[in-house]
């Protein structure tokens, strides 16, 4: 399964920079995602309950 690795962590760093308004601790979050290596990315969003369907590279887009 090839993954948008990026579109991936650019999400997550809206989702936890959104949450850092109200929540401090979010900004460590913000902080390890903005650092993560591809499979950390899968992991956090898979913790936090992202569709990770929704970041597959289907076969036309990756001829681009």
């Amino acid at each position: 399964m090839n993954i948008d690795i990026e579109r991936l962590r650019e999400d997550l760093i809206n989702y936890f920079g959104t949450a850092s308004s109200y929540n401090p601790i979010a900004m460590m979050d913000l902080i390890k995602v903005e650092n993560a290596s591809d499979d950390e990315i899968i992991k956090i969003a898979k913790k936090n309950n992202f569709d990770l369907n929704q970041y597959i590279i289907k076969y036309n887009q990756r001829l681009k």
